[in-house]
């Protein structure tokens, strides 16, 4: 079955405008064209677009994303390449999550704060925008 890129757009929650823009920037080697000179996407494209769109979600910036499609166009020879590629990005991802649980459970001792308005007041009295 193919899809349109106002379905694909539609599917992963973004605009035909960006698939434009990453289809141009050459991170959608695979996809091809009706006779109209419209994309066309395949099943195995719709696969492509969720890795691409997991690598910039993830914080990989477009640069690495078309070096890594363009290793994918090349074979086989490029495989160690992308694995490292993907290793070093899962690992920046692990670090991100890190991250972003400390900074949950700063906020979720803010909030345990607001959930006893005595120990608010007397923790912040009135200085609230001071914390």
């Amino acid at each position: 079955m193919n899809y349109s890129i106002k379905e694909v757009a539609k599917k992963f929650g973004m605009s035909a405008h960006t698939i434009r823009y990453y289809d141009k920037a050459g991170l959608m080697p695979f996809i091809g064209r009706d006779n109209s000179g419209n994309r066309v996407f395949s099943e195995t494209d719709l696969n492509w677009m969720a890795m691409v769109r997991c690598l910039k979600d993830t914080g990989m910036p477009i640069k690495e994303i078309k070096q890594y499609a363009d290793w994918c166009v090349e074979g086989m020879k490029t495989i160690e390449d992308r694995k490292t590629m993907l290793i070093d990005h899962r690992n920046h991802v692990l670090k991100q999550i890190e991250e972003l649980k400390k900074n949950l459970e700063l906020i979720d001792s803010k909030i345990s704060v607001y959930d006893d308005p005595e120990l608010a007041q007397r923790r912040y009295g009135n200085l609230e925008g001071q914390e």
